[in-house]
């Protein structure tokens, strides 16, 4: 039996439901998107599920190379590690990256940003794309890409006019590096073992 890219089905599951969504009218439309955000009105009320709900709506279809990146990063860290792993990085990178930006912004008031449309797949994706760093080889090829992302997802947020989602996505990818030095401690303290 072939296994089913689950990260494939992910992103064509979400792009199929953003076509959906582009033809439903637009208060339905925005009703549904703010129900599913993971914004900071929705969490202080304690709607938890958005945490779920969120990582399968963007408010656009995405565009075609983000969408072949992302099934090809999800697709090499299925075959790498395995479905659930990828799956379970995924979910726990999105999470966690949404709950420290929500910490950030909970005593924020400014409206806007407390009932801002907060949907997507990228949170998740940064946090897949950075545990995939510990796949490199070891040394400074590792460390050189760990690096080097780092700094691409910290420019938007040194940069006048970045948003919220921008501090997301460095921490996503953060919390992804995280899990990649996680990897390399587990593996380094096994190999001692064996020697």
């Amino acid at each position: 039996m072939i296994p089913v890219p689950w990260g494939a089905v992910y992103a064509g599951g979400v792009q199929l439901g953003a076509y959906a969504l582009e033809r439903t009218g637009a208060p339905e439309r925005e009703r549904l998107l703010l129900g599913c955000s993971t914004n900071v009105e929705n969490l202080a009320a304690g709607r938890w599920e958005t945490l779920l709900s969120s990582a399968f709506l963007v408010e656009e279809p995405m565009p075609l190379p983000y969408a072949l990146l992302l099934v090809a990063v999800l697709g090499y860290a299925e075959y790498a590690y395995g479905a659930w792993w990828a799956a379970s990085v995924f979910l726990f990178g999105h999470t966690a990256a949404t709950l420290l930006v929500y910490g950030a912004l909970r005593g924020n008031t400014d409206q806007g940003t407390r009932r801002a449309v907060d949907v997507g797949t990228s949170y998740g994706f940064n946090a897949v794309l950075g545990s995939l760093t510990s796949a490199l080889p070891r040394g400074a090829v590792r460390t050189a890409a760990r690096m080097g992302l780092l700094a691409l997802a910290a420019a938007p947020v040194v940069r006048r006019g970045r948003t919220f989602t921008d501090a997301g996505h460095l921490a996503a990818l953060g919390v992804g590096i995280g899990i990649s030095l996680t990897l390399d401690y587990l593996s380094g303290a096994k190999h001692q073992k064996i020697t």
